[in-house]
């Protein structure tokens, strides 16, 4: 598994981040759509491994294989370009008006796959209504975690606020990490082993991820969660989206690009 030393890893970044950058608005739209809806997936299956070994690591364990799909298939994830697209407009690689158009679009196509996916597991785990969540552990720990990220915050006002902010901020710092590492090998069983490592930390960690959430709170919601729409944007959303910018950016794309691109000579 051939290793790529640092300073070539910045330059996959760079063009990784100036290509996303120049993708049509259809491909964004369903690139993202596709990644939404892929961690979807694999949050369902965390929770459910959570749930049946009562081992909370568990879900982290196996929450990554979600990301992987993204990575290798080349779709979009808005909290991954966080990184990769700035320090492409910093090295004048593409500019700040396709990176606005990404990000806007992405997280669009995000939200879609993510509530989309939400929509149709929640027809299969309760029958189409004839189920009811309470019934069943795996949809009962979902509801707890959809209106602890919401709910619990409320009570906190401002510091809740700041909190999902700062929780935001570190977890993106781990996922773009699992982006960046996937240029650390040119083997597919390489980049996978190197890609797992921050998301596990993550997940396992229980930091706010803003595309998780976008599964997680529209399925509590639709299971019979005591939340609103308001709700999840404002003591969520909202914060979530900015921590993991402001955590992806910083201390993934641009420390790194400023250790090993070229303004670090």
């Amino acid at each position: 598994m051939t290793y790529i030393k640092p300073d070539e890893i910045i330059e996959n970044m760079l063009q990784a981040g100036a290509k996303k950058a120049g993708l049509p608005v259809k491909q964004l739209l369903i690139r993202g759509f596709l990644a939404g809806a892929f961690l979807g997936y694999a949050t369902t299956l965390a929770i459910l491994a959570a749930t049946q070994t009562g081992w909370g690591m568990a879900g982290a364990m196996v929450f990554p294989v979600g990301f992987v799909m993204i990575v290798l298939l080349g779709l979009g994830l808005a909290t991954g370009n966080f990184a990769l697209i700035p320090i492409a407009v910093a090295d004048r690689r593409t500019s700040f008006s396709l990176l606005l158009k990404n990000w806007f679009w992405v997280l669009i196509g995000n939200l879609a796959g993510s509530v989309a996916y939400a929509y149709l597991y929640c027809i299969v785990v309760t029958k189409m209504g004839i189920i009811d969540p309470d019934t069943l552990p795996a949809l009962q720990r979902t509801i707890s975690i959809a209106e602890t990220k919401t709910l619990e915050y409320a009570k906190l006002g401002l510091d809740g606020t700041i909190t999902a902010f700062v929780s935001a901020m570190l977890c993106n710092w781990m996922v773009t990490l699992g982006a960046v590492m996937s240029f650390t090998s040119t083997a597919t069983i390489g980049k996978i082993a190197a890609m797992w490592l921050p998301i596990m930390t993550f997940f396992g960690l229980g930091y706010e991820h803003a595309i998780v959430n976008m599964f997680v709170i529209p399925t509590g919601i639709l299971l019979g969660a005591d939340i609103t729409i308001a709700d999840w944007w404002l003591w969520n959303g909202i914060p979530v989206i900015a921590g993991n910018l402001f955590g992806g950016m910083l201390f993934t794309g641009f420390l790194l690009y400023w250790s090993y691109g070229k303004s670090s000579g």
